[in-house]
């Protein structure tokens, strides 16, 4: 299996074997189940579909109530595909996927959503230095974006300019990231370096490729 879908537990560190301290993630991978299976033949491509985490059945629309029992399982929060998946490694309909599927010191990419951080100025949003100097009559300027363009020509703002805005709420994908520890109990791997999101937000792990 190419991935899992899990949860950012939170950061830590831990010592290598130099007596290094290691800045690193705990996330939460699985347990998943395979809620469908797709294929070409009747869906034009192939892929597997993976839920994750408990949901209130109440809560739960009754279509995905009747997809989650198909497939034996109890209702869930999150579902998502992969299309991406070894020879001879595709798992089958019902099937529960676990952090064993993946090995310490190989290589994962983690997806998730970036912290929002609401609308924010330049200077934060993208670096600006500012002003820099409250002299020359810069009253309560320090912070701001400066000049944008020419006034008679163009006479407008191209865009893409970097202006303030909304700042964070994306979806981001970091490389590489080698698998330092996994803990089979509690299904917890724990990744060299720093993964998107906050604190209890939900991931994508994949085997890097």
């Amino acid at each position: 299996m190419s991935g899992l879908i899990g949860k950012k537990i939170g950061m830590t560190s831990i010592y290598d074997a130099s007596g290094k301290a290691v800045p690193c993630t705990v996330l939460e991978a699985g347990p998943c189940v395979v809620t469908q299976v797709k294929t070409v033949e009747k869906d034009g491509y192939d892929a597997i579909q993976l839920a994750y985490d408990e949901r209130k059945e109440k809560n739960t629309p009754k279509p995905l109530k009747g997809h989650f029992a198909k497939a034996g399982t109890t209702p869930k929060k999150v579902l998502r595909e992969f299309t991406r998946f070894e020879e001879g490694h595709k798992k089958h309909f019902g099937e529960v996927i676990d952090v064993t599927v993946f090995e310490e010191g190989e290589f994962v990419d983690v997806s998730g959503t970036s912290k929002g951080k609401g609308f924010q100025g330049v200077v934060k949003r993208h670096g600006f230095g500012g002003v820099g100097d409250s002299t020359h009559g810069q009253h309560n300027r320090l912070r701001a974006p400066g000049s944008m363009g020419a006034s008679s020509y163009p006479s407008r703002v191209f865009p893409g300019m970097r202006m303030a805005g909304r700042t964070g709420g994306n979806k981001v994908k970091t490389l590489n990231l080698q698998i330092l520890k996994i803990v089979k109990e509690k299904n917890l791997i724990v990744v060299k370096g720093s993964v998107p999101g906050a604190n209890g937000s939900y991931i994508i792990i994949e085997r890097w490729s």
